[in-house]
């Protein structure tokens, strides 16, 4: 298990800037960009889809908040399964992590690339040159905003842990003050019509599209990740977590509510009658066209504040998406946040190489790891689409939500006696349910970002076997354990 008492972190973070970290990662792409792509999927009844994707968030948070009490050290889920199941499945989590928070960091800032190319647009009348603002699936070169932005926030990881946590949290609040203006003035705007038919593709729409929407939900768990960094972890951070989630899952609701009865959320349909999805090609180009059409659908790359410029408050929505292009680079702090933590703890378990558990000299944060991610982060921004990104990283997502479900019942039969700061209630109804809701949702990604989860759990597997099983500190016999909870027949 991780030796902190080797390698530990600084702890200065409280509950208020653990549940900013939580709505700063939560609050992002999902709301501001992805609200497009499950409207094409769900229409109207994507209110179903954000009800499902909270409550399954809801579910998961509830046996995280138990779990990060009982286990005040980072790296999430990763040290969650490695106190209950052992290394290998520690490893497999650890591993998917890597496809929540870097490839979701990717896809955020993808999507405030899109926010900000609109940002300079309406405000200054620049147009950068379309082969430098998107990759090559949408016809250009390279996703340069997406780049720097990635290289931006990885500079700032690397400056400090408490910097990052002030400047995310006035980031928060240009965040929720850009949503509470969406809904105060779209709300009032709804119709009944607009919400008829409320399920034009079915049921299996509306889980179709909680699939996609699940990433706008994203980004509480990151919380625990931070627990090493944290002042009383077992009061905060089942704070942190829960808190930051019921926020947002108030905001999410009334914005969709207002998306749908302002503008109208039907899928736009293609000639053989199949739903054209916000991303693609032929929607992308007939963006203006549909805006004009008596079946409104939402633009893929600004969503709300195209809303707002449709019902009629274009200045209002110029600067939703200004607060956004502002906003959105908090979710790609948290997300590369998170990330290199869950990297950092491995590295120190010695099931990644020991170099990336440096901490820097002078800035007391993990730099090389956190140099690593932001490169990663940054080429895959650079190439892909917004979409793509989300999906693979919500297979990640998925997996660690599945096997922290199943820890918190596996701790309550091994070791019931432990002391617990936070106990999930009617434990044997919430965990269960959490683990189906994961399993039901990775079952409606599309079959690219289960490919691409298979295939990377491969991957993960062949490096474990040939370096870290040999080289983990369990292997080696390093007994300098901090004090975390471990299920029998796990030594």
């Amino acid at each position: 298990m991780a030796t902190a008492g080797k390698k530990s972190l600084t702890r200065s973070l409280g509950a208020f800037q653990l549940t900013m970290l939580g709505i700063g990662g939560i609050i992002g792409t999902g709301i501001f960009v992805l609200t497009a792509e499950a409207a094409q999927l769900a229409g109207p009844g994507m209110l179903i889809s954000f009800v499902l994707s909270a409550l399954v968030c809801g579910l998961a948070a509830l046996c995280y908040a138990e779990l990060a009490a009982m286990v005040p050290v980072s790296g999430s889920a990763y040290t969650y399964s490695y106190a209950t199941f052992g290394e290998v499945l520690a490893w497999i989590v650890g591993w998917a992590l890597v496809l929540e928070y870097a490839v979701a960091a990717s896809a955020v800032a993808v999507g405030w690339s899109g926010y900000i190319v609109g940002v300079l647009d309406n405000f200054a009348g620049i147009e950068l040159p379309a082969a430098l603002v998107s990759g090559p699936y949408a016809g250009g070169i390279i996703n340069l905003p997406a780049v720097l932005i990635a290289l931006g926030v990885t500079w700032l990881l690397v400056v400090g842990t408490k910097e990052s946590a002030t400047v995310n949290s006035v980031l928060v609040v240009v965040k929720v003050s850009a949503l509470a203006a969406f809904v105060a003035l779209a709300v009032p705007a709804a119709t009944a019509e607009n919400f008829t038919p409320f399920l034009p593709l079915g049921a299996t729409g509306a889980i179709g599209a909680a699939s996609i929407i699940f990433f706008a939900f994203v980004g509480f768990d990151a919380v625990s990740t931070a627990a090493e960094e944290t002042k009383d972890p077992q009061r905060n951070i089942p704070i942190g977590l829960i808190a930051s989630l019921a926020i947002c899952t108030v905001f999410y609701m009334l914005v969709g509510a207002g998306v749908i009865g302002s503008y109208g959320a039907q899928p736009v349909f293609g000639p053989g009658g199949e739903a054209l999805a916000p991303g693609s090609s032929e929607l992308a180009a007939q963006c203006k066209t549909f805006a004009e059409a008596t079946l409104p659908v939402v633009c893929s790359n600004e969503a709300l504040a195209h809303v707002l410029r449709a019902i009629g408050h274009p200045g209002v929505g110029n600067v939703l998406g200004l607060a956004a292009g502002f906003a959105l680079p908090s979710v790609v702090l948290m997300m590369m946040f998170a990330q290199t933590r869950v990297f950092f703890v491995m590295s120190r378990d010695g099931l990644l190489p020991a170099v990336l558990s440096k901490v820097h000299p002078k800035y007391k944060t993990p730099h090389i790891v956190t140099m690593m991610t932001g490169a990663g982060v940054a080429i895959s921004a650079a190439f892909f689409p917004v979409g793509q990104l989300a999906s693979v990283s919500n297979g990640g997502t998925l997996c660690a939500f599945f096997f922290v479900s199943l820890a918190i019942m596996v701790l309550r039969r091994t070791d019931p006696a432990r002391a617990r700061s936070f106990r999930t209630p009617a434990v044997w109804v919430v965990a269960p349910l959490a683990a189906a809701g994961c399993l039901l949702l990775f079952g409606f990604l599309s079959w690219v970002a289960q490919a691409v989860f298979f295939g990377w759990a491969a991957l993960g597997l062949v490096f474990y076997f040939f370096y870290g099983r040999t080289r983990s500190n369990e292997a080696r016999g390093i007994s300098d354990l901090i004090d975390v909870v471990k299920a029998p027949g796990t030594e």
